[in-house]
């Protein structure tokens, strides 16, 4: 199965306040289950990707606020096949229902691979 982008993270301070800035921006719904924390724009109307927006309690400089979303059936190969090709794994994770991979590309911009 192909790798696939499914979502646009974007880390901020307020989850929905942002979500719904783009949800009007966009002419898309915010989907269910918004909150401060977590917030997706898209999902219920079958967007691809989905605009995700995750609450973090600072945006560190150096790091990216929007990063790249990628999820496959066999998402540990593509991990794999990343940090072949030069990224550096951050971290592994599991909240929000999901399982992923945060990596850093080459030239420190961050991504996540997970299971779709």
């Amino acid at each position: 199965m192909p790798l696939s982008l499914a979502h646009v993270t974007v880390d901020c301070h307020d989850a929905a306040a942002l979500a719904g800035f783009w949800s009007e921006f966009l002419d898309l719904a915010v989907d269910e289950g918004a909150s401060e924390h977590f917030a997706t724009v898209g999902r219920a109307a079958g967007a691809s990707p989905v605009l995700m927006f995750i609450q973090v309690p600072d945006k560190n400089p150096g790091k990216n606020v929007i990063h790249l979303d990628f999820h496959a059936e066999e998402w540990h190969q593509y991990v794999e096949r990343a940090i072949s090709l030069g990224a550096k794994r951050i971290g592994d994770f599991s909240e929000y229902g999901g399982q992923w991979t945060t990596l850093a590309d080459p030239e420190g911009n961050l991504f996540d691979i997970g299971a779709k």
